[in-house]
């Protein structure tokens, strides 16, 4: 294969042939990237993949060692468990002693329900520091391990309920989550709320202004508050946000609600880690076409109608019917639950307590019903496949081939010299062959 701008007579004739691909098919590419990577990390040597001297991710590193994914051997289960628990143990055995006091005393103060620790430890897991992402993950590991013996405490019944909001901008997310949250912790709940701020495509800054409008509920001692910016990443929410509900949970909060940047059509990431998905929209929402139109809707568990008070109590009503007869034509995503639609106003704090009893409806059905615990089975294994596509893209912008070939092959294409279908071709056997 030839980058260095003359092509060869095979790949000028599938260039006539390729249209313009749009981002789909770039994303069908990356798909096959992930592939590739696989077997081009399957395929190296033994000294390359696992060195005998490191103090990288010893953790990443025994799981790759003792995974297979089909085995003739029946005890291989076993076999692949107790490997992941030799490298967990080789990974602390690792930790110089300054990280396993951090990491001692973060432990420690998260289960203890310090919030102060609650925070560090978030912003340890959100941290881009190679070293430092290793330190989190071993905290994670001990603090799911403590979470399945409260768990089996429990009857093996989830200890936490994690509820996602989600919403177009000025539906009154922020006020809907003071108000219920005030309401929670006078019950007796421990709420965490973890808020998601757009950033800057510019700057890259966020303004981090969720927490602002929070005022009564974060000088709560029983609530804790941690936004976060998007930095960028698609779906509403962090790349982190799974990681710092476990945390949030560990630490004894039993109520963890996520609330997303205002979202469109496509972008609910959020329903993909959370136990029930709710939807708030304002009256002047659109019509029930619109609701079919948004993708969204179709993962809504429940959906509340804000702002229905004083003049926009007549057009909150009218919304209500109009998306509970939307609801009906849409295929439903549990064989238990039946998604509502709820009027409630953050002003006047009616109809709030009515949503949050439609919240443990939900709860109690999808507990009795098997689909609760099933939903979360589901959702790690998508989150873990979303973090593997992340870092495959990382890895291929990182390849020295595609680097070296990158910058001709984007100049071909901005020029329209080369189609973006074929400068994907070569990027990707650019990285494979070598």
């Amino acid at each position: 294969m030839q980058l260095d701008g003359r092509l060869t007579q095979r790949q000028l004739n599938v260039q006539r042939k390729i249209t313009v691909k749009t981002m789909p098919h770039i994303h069908y590419k990356m798909r096959q990237l992930g592939f590739s990577l696989l077997r081009h990390i399957s395929s190296l040597p033994s000294s390359l993949t696992v060195p005998s001297v490191t103090r990288s991710c010893c953790l990443h590193r025994g799981v790759l060692n003792g995974s297979c994914h089909q085995s003739p051997n029946p005890g291989h289960s076993c076999q692949h468990r107790r490997s992941v628990s030799t490298a967990l143990g080789q990974h602390i055995q690792d930790l110089s002693g300054p990280e396993q006091r951090l990491l001692d005393k973060l432990y420690e103060g998260l289960i203890g329900g310090q919030r102060a620790s609650l925070a560090e430890s978030i912003t340890l897991v959100e941290t881009q520091h190679p070293r430092k992402k290793e330190l989190a993950q071993v905290l994670l590991q001990r603090v799911l391990a403590y979470r399945r013996e409260q768990e089996s405490q429990n009857g093996g019944k989830p200890v936490a309920f994690r509820v996602g909001l989600s919403g177009p901008p000025g539906a009154g997310k922020s006020s809907f989550i003071e108000v219920v949250g005030k309401m929670l912790t006078s019950r007796g709940h421990k709420v965490s709320v973890l808020a998601v701020d757009p950033s800057s495509c510019t700057t890259g800054g966020s303004l981090l202004g969720d927490k602002t409008r929070m005022t009564e509920l974060s000088r709560d001692m029983n609530a804790f508050i941690r936004p976060s910016p998007a930095s960028g990443t698609l779906g509403g929410v962090t790349r982190t946000t799974n990681e710092a509900i476990v945390l949030c949970e560990g630490a004894g909060y039993d109520i963890v609600l996520v609330e997303t940047v205002g979202v469109g059509q496509s972008e609910f990431a959020v329903a993909d880690m959370v136990d029930m998905f709710v939807l708030l929209i304002p009256p002047a929402g659109g019509d029930e076409l619109q609701g079919i139109k948004r993708g969204i809707i179709e993962r809504a568990d429940l959906v509340v109608v804000t702002k229905s008070d004083g003049d926009l109590l007549v057009p909150a009503r009218r919304i209500q019917a109009e998306y509970t007869s939307a609801l009906k034509l849409l295929r439903r995503q549990s064989k238990s639950w039946n998604p509502k639609v709820v009027r409630a106003s953050s002003h006047t704090s009616e109809g709030i307590p009515e949503v949050w009893a439609k919240m443990e409806s939900y709860r109690d059905t999808m507990l009795a019903s098997g689909e609760f615990q099933g939903r979360r089975r589901a959702q790690q294994k998508v989150w873990m496949w979303s973090l593997i596509q992340e870092n495959v893209l990382l890895h291929f912008q990182n390849h020295p081939s595609v680097r070296d070939a990158l910058p001709h092959l984007e100049e071909r294409v901005t020029k329209g010299a080369t189609s973006p279908g074929l400068a994907a071709d070569l990027l990707l056997k650019a990285f494979s062959s070598s």
